[in-house]
């Protein structure tokens, strides 16, 4: 069960956070898993991951781009398709987010995150969706977030706007592809602890923290492996009947 045994699997932004942990996850699985990486700081931790799931006995591929930039798209696609013969699960992980809120907030900011978030997503769909049609099967997985689905809790309108608009995406282009053997779906992440996170939650201000814990009926956090787990799931055979949905894992916080 779960058996994503060669399968290729291209995760954006993963050398770092949940990323990171939807890679190796999909690896453990069975999957060739592409790690993608943007900065020059993350190329290690890009290239350590790779490693990590070579150890594991699977293919994996380090591939740099801005998922915002269609010609970086255009050739991280191109060399999967040399390298890998294209990509079967393809995982729209990779995000920005910045501490604002609509006082401190400009347009260049609300745009940078648009075109990495929602951009991006649109991007990596358009040029993984050919292949995915050739072979009449695909797995796209966006990773949203609970502030898609309930608003940001310490305004950050910018982030919660992208991450709503995911969910409406990923119905729409399910609905467009689903004769195609192609299944798009979301994740929505609650409140899992990422250096990102972090920053977030402790750095700025230890109290949203402790605000943040009291809010959730588990009352802990959720780890990064919890979101790997989901992705497996709706990267499998056996979620061939899922699409157009939103997997909640937030350990309570938000239910619908």
């Amino acid at each position: 069960m779960f058996d994503l045994t060669g399968k290729k699997a291209l995760v954006t932004g993963s050398a770092r956070g949940l990323g990171n942990a939807v890679a190796m996850c999909l690896a453990q699985a069975g999957a060739d898993v592409v790690v993608n990486y943007v900065s020059d700081s993350s190329r290690e931790p890009a290239e350590t991951l790779a490693k990590a799931i070579r150890d594991l006995g699977k293919r994996s591929l380090v591939v740099q781009g801005d998922v915002g930039s269609e010609e970086d798209v255009k050739r991280m696609m191109a060399t999967i398709e040399q390298e890998f013969g294209g990509v079967d699960i393809l995982v729209n992980n990779a995000g920005i987010n910045s501490d604002r809120n609509i006082d401190t907030l400009d347009l260049e900011e609300y745009q940078r995150i648009l075109q990495c978030n929602l951009l991006g997503g649109f991007l990596c769909c358009k040029y993984a969706i050919p292949y995915m049609r050739k072979q009449k099967w695909g797995r796209i997985i966006m990773m949203s977030s609970l502030t898609g689905e309930q608003g940001a809790l310490f305004g950050q309108v910018h982030y919660a706007s992208t991450k709503g608009a995911q969910i409406s995406f990923a119905k729409t282009l399910a609905r467009t592809v689903a004769l195609d053997g192609i299944t798009v779906n979301c994740i929505a992440p609650g409140v899992h602890m990422t250096d990102r996170l972090r920053e977030i939650l402790v750095t700025s201000d230890p109290h949203r923290m402790d605000a943040t814990i009291e809010r959730i009926p588990m009352h802990r956090l959720g780890t990064s492996e919890d979101i790997g787990y989901a992705a497996v799931y709706l990267a499998s055979n056996e979620a061939s009947y899922v699409t157009g949905a939103t997997i909640d894992v937030n350990g309570g916080i938000y239910m619908r």
